[in-house]
């Protein structure tokens, strides 16, 4: 039996298991890690790189933590900071947390080629690139070569057939070049995965850490811009899976941008929560942490998590897309989009990890 096809047997494996858990009602589908404090770039709509910290959970602790998810029913895992590509136990993790959960893990394009054995357990590896333009995306980044270092990583992940995305962040500063940004990847064969510029409007004390900073060159003013974005990337989506949004959420941002309402309800500690590098457990960085990763079996179903669900329930500080993302697809209904979500998402893998990685070859029309 050859490597690509042990390969193949795995993923689809794991894929069915997948599935089979986005159906289990009542279970928390996704965790996001942010494994380290640590960042090497100094981007400038965020908090991460002006609080850092050098402390973090040992690998050995990652690794227990990553049993109790398994054991809460968890079935995504994303591994952020922070840049988690710093640590040196990288790969160990990657390869542990792949065992069992859909594996996606950020980097700002920094540390991707070097760490690119690494990586290859990973379902998904996620670079942050926010324009074509070499000189706006470097500006927003805060370091010079940030845009050349990412494109060089997506074009030798694509090309070893690694799972690679995009995954800008749209602000008013990038928001009328997104559709062809859009283009020019999808075009090649490299899904895109956004994110939403968005900000911490929390004063809460205790608050788990900082992640959005206001930035008024950030800040989405052409609403209409944006409603028009979000009705061409629906229609884009229809032909073409490498858009990693559903359509409900596309619409649902549209709505907002539209009328200015919110029409979600957040499920935090229902649907997802977060874990900062020490292993400290909230809803969502904006509110106090609730417990250690080790407690959190203990505690997942007591009196006090089940009124903080209500609380976060009622609250309206964020527009992060992530947790947007999964409390929009809540309930048996939203499970099923999961589901189908995850299938969509599985073919790609099984279609990508088929062929060996070394046969792969180099798109001859990108220009990097």
């Amino acid at each position: 039996m050859t490597n690509g096809v042990i390969c193949l047997v795995m993923t689809l494996e794991k894929a069915t298991n997948i599935i089979v858990r986005s159906l289990t009602p009542n279970r928390p589908h996704h965790v996001q890690w942010m494994i380290t404090r640590k960042c090497n770039y100094r981007c400038k709509g965020c908090n991460v790189w002006r609080e850092q910290d050098t402390r973090e959970l040992s690998t050995e602790e990652i690794k227990r933590g990553l049993d109790i998810l398994r054991e809460l029913g968890v079935i995504e895992v994303v591994l952020s900071g922070g840049n988690p590509l710093l640590r040196d136990d990288i790969g160990e993790i990657i390869e542990y947390t792949s065992r069992f959960f859909v594996t996606t893990i950020y980097d700002n394009g920094s540390m991707a080629v070097k760490k690119i054995d690494d990586l290859r357990n990973a379902d998904f590896v996620a670079i942050s690139i926010d324009s074509l333009n070499p000189q706006k995306n470097d500006y927003v980044r805060g370091v010079k070569g940030a845009w050349r270092n990412s494109m060089k990583a997506v074009e030798k992940l694509h090309e070893e057939g690694i799972s690679v995305s995009v995954s800008p962040t749209i602000s008013q500063f990038n928001l009328h070049e997104m559709l062809d940004f859009t283009n020019y990847f999808v075009n090649k064969g490299i899904p895109i995965w956004y994110c939403l510029y968005s900000y911490d409007l929390s004063n809460h004390r205790g608050q788990l850490f900082k992640i959005g900073k206001k930035n008024d060159e950030f800040t989405i003013v052409d609403k209409e811009a944006m409603v028009n974005l979000c009705d061409s990337l629906i229609e884009m989506g229809k032909k073409n899976s490498d858009i990693l949004m559903t359509t409900k959420i596309l619409e649902t941002i549209k709505d907002l941008y539209l009328t200015g309402r919110r029409t979600w309800r957040c499920r935090a500690l229902q649907n997802f929560f977060v874990i900062d590098h020490l292993g400290r457990v909230a809803g969502c960085h904006l509110h106090n942490p609730i417990a250690s990763i080790f407690d959190l079996p203990r505690v997942w179903n007591n009196s006090k998590l089940n009124a903080l669900r209500k609380t976060y329930n009622k609250c309206t500080q964020c527009t992060y897309l992530c947790y947007m993302f999964y409390s929009i697809h809540g309930g048996v209904i939203g499970n099923l989009q999961i589901a189908q979500e995850r299938w969509r998402n599985a073919k790609l893998l099984l279609k990508k990890s088929s062929q060996h990685p070394k046969r792969l070859k180099k798109p001859n029309n990108i220009a990097f």
